[in-house]
């Protein structure tokens, strides 16, 4: 049976670990890459090398940043008063593509699941507390996914939040139960801010 090289082995095997690519695609991408020019793998490797250098999370809202604060906690047109908070950095991408919010973000960096070890401590959820009490927000839109772990983190941020007297909403159900954020077309995600309702 034929093998491949150690090298493109090596490079099939890496691109598998990414979310979503199987063997078959992995081998596919290898053999894309292997028939780019030199110049166009190593402006793709400069491009890898440079996210993982300039990026940070925003130490405000915890969105990606190339920057101590990210771009949206800096704009001065948007409402701070209002927080929107998601689970991923995918979801304020896709809210953002909206169009159709203008507060600023919390992003907790995943949602509550036993199963894989993620309670409370693991998310920025005290990070949101504190930045609640500081900056005397009026309105937490909780924008968790409607799946079973993004019900979970709702809940249990409601419970967490209700003693520091601020409105609480949850984006209304547009987006079907089951799906991501990131999955949702603009014009449902647009509806879902606008019907969100007060839990």
């Amino acid at each position: 049976m034929a093998k491949y090289t150690k090298s493109m082995q090596n490079l099939i095997d890496e691109i598998s670990k990414m979310p979503g690519i199987g063997p078959k695609s992995a081998e596919r991408l290898a053999f894309y890459i292997l028939k780019q020019p030199k110049k166009e793998i190593v402006d793709l490797t400069n491009a890898i090398i440079k996210l993982k250098h300039t990026t940070v999370l925003c130490k405000m809202c915890n969105n990606l940043s190339e920057e101590l604060v990210c771009e949206i906690c800096q704009d001065i047109k948007r409402d701070k008063g209002i927080i929107c908070v998601v689970e991923g950095h995918n979801d304020i991408i896709a809210l953002e593509k909206s169009g159709s919010y203008r507060g600023v973000y919390h992003c907790l960096l995943g949602s509550l699941s036993p199963l894989e070890g993620i309670g409370p401590d693991e998310l920025k959820i005290n990070q949101l507390a504190e930045r609640i009490k500081e900056t005397k927000a009026k309105e937490i839109i909780i924008a968790t996914d409607p799946d079973t772990e993004g019900e979970a983190t709702a809940l249990y941020l409601t419970r967490v939040l209700k003693p520091l007297n601020v409105k609480i909403t949850r984006i209304a159900y547009g987006i079907p139960v089951g799906t991501n954020l990131e999955y949702s077309d603009q014009a449902t995600l647009a509806k879902a801010i606008e019907g969100r309702r007060i839990i």
